[in-house]
């Protein structure tokens, strides 16, 4: 049973043959990315707008948003578990090609896809995965707006910016993107869990669960961009850098934004304590705008 598993996830023809194609791949296309970043931003505004000025109450949404996050955390463990058999097939199968591209480690191949890599095979079907199970986080925003009446620059930007980036993943074979997607996957997973467990009414943790989680991400993501840097330059170039300086900008400026709303809700923790506010209460008010 469980080899038939590992079959399904690393071996099976869909996922060995698979090629990103403009004419055989759904959604890469530019012009497809463009209007679905279009379409979200212009929709959450709109619907953002429409209830302020209706000045109407907050919709109860019932199960929906326990069930997102649940069907969120199983697709992101799902992926991981696919892209990581994945992984360990495509470095079985691969390591006789590294000899000509000095790639000595498969940590090396993690963060340096040699020059000439192409999209297709494993791993880049289940970085295909990871691009499509994005469209599902863009209805968090949705759900917010109704909920609580909040919308930000910050959500906006964060969920339009991830969306390109994995889009540009598989557009450039862009190097590091294994690694990233594992570990992002895994914090999903663990996230969505979360939120699942206390949208049915369980307790919370006793501190800022999700927000120390996308910042162990954060540190995550920035030092393995160094390792990429670091190769590209010592082992004679890595696969997909013009993306990938790409991606650091936009990676920089998230972080910036996040860092910035992260020392913020420590402030106001601070804030809490002195008043004799429970915690709980500004991590309720907070965590939506963590997104």
């Amino acid at each position: 049973m469980l080899e038939n598993f590992r079959y399904s996830l690393s071996e099976h023809p869909s996922v060995v043959n698979f090629r990103w194609s403009i004419t055989q791949t759904w959604g890469a296309t530019w012009s497809f990315l463009i209007s679905v970043i279009a379409i979200y931003i212009v929709a959450a505004i709109t619907l953002h707008l429409l209830l302020s000025l209706l000045r109407s109450r907050q919709i109860s949404l019932g199960p929906i948003p326990a069930i997102h996050s649940l069907v969120v955390a199983l697709i992101s463990a799902f992926i991981f578990t696919g892209l990581l058999l994945s992984t360990i097939s495509e470095i079985r199968d691969t390591r006789w090609f590294w000899r000509r591209t000095k790639t000595t480690t498969a940590f090396q191949w993690l963060l340096c896809f040699p020059l000439g890599t192409r999209p297709t095979g494993r791993v880049f079907f289940w970085s295909y995965a990871f691009y499509l199970s994005r469209f599902l986080h863009l209805f968090r925003t949705f759900f917010t707006i109704l909920q609580h009446r909040k919308l930000n620059f910050f959500t906006l930007f964060n969920q339009s910016i991830l969306l390109f980036m994995s889009f540009m993943w598989l557009e450039f074979s862009q190097s590091f993107q294994v690694l990233a997607i594992l570990l992002t996957t895994l914090l999903y997973s663990v996230v969505y869990g979360y939120r699942f467990w206390t949208a049915i009414g369980l307790p919370r943790a006793q501190f800022f669960f999700v927000l120390n989680c996308q910042f162990v991400l954060l540190g995550c993501n920035l030092v393995c961009h160094f390792g990429v840097l670091l190769l590209h330059l010592l082992k004679g170039g890595c696969n997909g850098m013009l993306a990938w300086s790409l991606n650091c900008v936009l990676n920089g400026v998230i972080s910036i934004m996040f860092l910035r709303f992260y020392v913020n809700v420590y402030m106001i923790k601070r804030k809490a304590q002195e008043f004799d506010v429970s915690d709980a209460h500004f991590y309720d008010m907070k965590t939506e705008k963590a997104d």
